[in-house]
């Protein structure tokens, strides 16, 4: 037995290592057909993707490409997604940029180093949250936190390329509000011509990707965009991407400076955060879409895994991609070697087309970059959010204006903050809601008395609890059994429904205990009832099946109200005018023969 376990662990380790094992067995004729076709329309479309992400991070083109190249592979070996594609996004790109912007000139050596080194952070703490198995804690960030997030992104992103959209030579960095007043100040100093590209690149990209979705519509747009500014426009002298220097990446080990990495150190953990919260949601959304399984925790050491060793072959952050997961699926990928693939055919693209680069202007990459930050704001879900929770749409705001007025990196850390501070909130102030049987339902189904006006048992109060019974909000349960007390001191027997209590703690025992105390000083009683084995147990082992009496804990309320209406004060019962339980019945036959045999005495 010691031996099989130890073997099943061993096997365990390797699966994770290597992830592969569990879908090889997938990989047919059929299936690779399949991936190689998903694979080369992933390429063609990462090739201006990989370009417009790395402007926007403020890297030179060709670090976006080497972003599609190395993690995209590592992801998918690595990770637990059947066909998510992995790479540079929006997100992180802007973050980057963010982050580095303020410290060092954009495209210099010094930028560079200091995103690659980002990288390197960035796996690395991805890793650490793998090996503590922190996967699912990613789920604990409020999509309202994200959504306010990418919304600041999205503004920070269009602000950004302005500049470039309008020909304009302007200081670079600064908030939202310095970047306009800039373009604001230097409106009349506008190149028409670089306007008309950015808008035609805007325009056609816009059309083919509404209209044509299967078409690589970023490349047609650039190309578009390139032959208007060549044929119409060969005079203006615009500016180009210009060359790219090398197409393949190299084998460089990051330069560690530990004042750098002090530095960056804030950055890295946004990024690693931001990443992860993408990466998990394309898993999760496309497991449920392909019917396969998707592991939290295995995707968290992939991404680690593609960041940390992308960082030596001069990879800035990665993670997982809407667009390319998006196409890789609708191209019919059944297993990752098409995200395999489009790493190795971007390469024979790249061979190709790399020369051509050097003629496609600035202002068509703006225009791309305009609909892609466009594209991130969804304002179906900001008018969800609006409808359906004021404690969201603070959190929404609060996380929206703080990136687009002070920075992103703190943007995420508030939401998350605040976020959580509303999780904390909510179960530190449950529902204990008084039931009561409503004689218009069938069986007499219990429902919350005061919402539906029920009447109640003169004696007998019953409530229910719904949430966690824990040390934050037993000081809310203390008070709400002393104002029950108060309110309704007629009332001497209180039912206590845990069916809704996930977990108990030493303190939300204590709590329970002490009204229990209470409740027996004034002549009445506390009865819980509790179904969940586990939950019995734990309230044995806390002591409170000890200390109210086993006789006082009931598996339903039907068991308890059938033994303990007939230990109610009969007097009580007699002059009752509105009976609500079935038992009451005979409380008031026996008060009546009480009545009888005492007149007779």
């Amino acid at each position: 037995m010691q031996r099989e376990t130890l073997l099943k662990g061993y096997n365990f380790r390797w699966d994770v290592m290597l992830p592969m094992r569990g879908w090889w067995h997938r990989v047919d004729a059929k299936s690779l057909r399949a991936d190689i076709f998903a694979a080369f329309t992933n390429a063609a479309i990462v090739l201006p993707q990989g370009v417009a992400f790395a402007a926007i991070a403020g890297l030179p083109p060709e670090y976006g490409l080497y972003s599609a190249m190395v993690p995209t592979v590592l992801a998918a070996l690595f990770g637990s997604s059947m066909v998510m594609v992995s790479g540079p996004t929006t997100a992180i790109s802007a973050v980057v940029f963010s982050a580095l912007s303020g410290r060092h000139e954009l495209g210099t050596p010094e930028f560079i180093s200091a995103a690659i080194l980002l990288t390197l952070m960035v796996g690395v703490i991805q890793l650490g949250l793998a090996l503590g198995r922190a996967g699912k804690l990613a789920g604990f960030v409020s999509h309202s936190v994200m959504l306010g997030f990418t919304m600041a992104a999205a503004v920070l992103i269009f602000v950004s390329q302005l500049k470039d959209a309008l020909g304009l030579e302007l200081e670079r960095g600064g908030s939202v509000f310095e970047r306009l007043s800039r373009v604001v100040q230097h409106w009349s100093e506008i190149e028409p011509s670089t306007l008309v590209v950015a808008s035609v690149t805007f325009g056609t990209a816009y059309l083919l990707t509404k209209f044509a979705r299967r078409l690589p519509g970023f490349m047609i747009a650039l190309i578009v965009g390139s032959v208007v500014a060549q044929v119409f426009f060969a005079d203006s002298k615009m500016r180009t991407i210009g060359q790219i220097d090398a197409i393949l990446p190299s084998l460089v080990v990051p330069s560690f400076n530990v004042g750098d990495m002090i530095a960056l150190l804030e950055s890295a953990f946004a990024v690693a955060v931001i990443g992860l919260l993408e990466a998990l949601a394309i898993g999760r959304s496309f497991a449920t879409r392909t019917g396969t399984k998707f592991f939290a925790n295995q995707e968290v050491y992939g991404q680690g895994v593609a960041n940390l060793v992308g960082s030596f072959f001069q990879a800035y952050p990665s993670s997982g991609s809407f667009t390319r997961s998006g196409v890789n699926y609708e191209s019919g990928a059944t297993t990752p070697l098409a995200a395999v693939f489009s790493g190795f055919f971007l390469i024979l693209i790249l061979l190709l087309v790399a020369p051509l680069m050097e003629y496609v202007p600035i202002a068509a990459m703006a225009g791309l970059i305009f609909l892609v930050a466009i594209r991130l704001i969804n304002i179906a879900q900001v008018q969800h959010i609006i409808q359906t929770s004021r404690t969201e749409v603070f959190i929404l705001i609060a996380t929206f204006l703080t990136g687009v007025l002070i920075e992103l990196e703190l943007a995420l850390l508030l939401g998350v903050m605040l976020s959580f501070g509303s999780f904390v909130y909510r179960t530190a102030r449950p529902a204990l809601q008084i039931e009561a049987p409503d004689p218009m339902l069938a069986g007499s189904v219990f429902r919350d008395a005061e919402e539906f006006g029920l009447p109640e048992c003169p004696q007998l109060m019953t409530t229910r609890f719904d949430g966690p019974m824990y040390f934050g909000s037993s000081e809310y349960l203390e008070h709400e059994f002393e104002r029950l007390r108060l309110e309704r001191p007629e009332q001497k027997h209180l039912i206590v429904n845990l069916k809704g209590t996930g977990d108990i703690d030493l303190a939300g025992v204590d709590a329970l205990i002490e009204e229990a105390e209470q409740r027996n000083a004034n002549g009445g009683g506390l009865y819980v009832i509790a179904r969940s084995i586990k939950l019995i147990a734990r309230l044995e082992h806390l002591g409170l099946i000890r200390t109210i009496h086993g006789s006082h804990l009931f598996e339903n309320k039907h068991d308890a109200i059938g033994i303990l209406v007939p230990r109610l004060d009969l007097n009580i019962c007699a002059s009752c005018t509105n009976p609500i339980f079935s038992e009451c019945r005979g409380n008031k036959d026996k008060a009546a023969a009480l009545k009888l045999a005492n007149a007779n005495a």
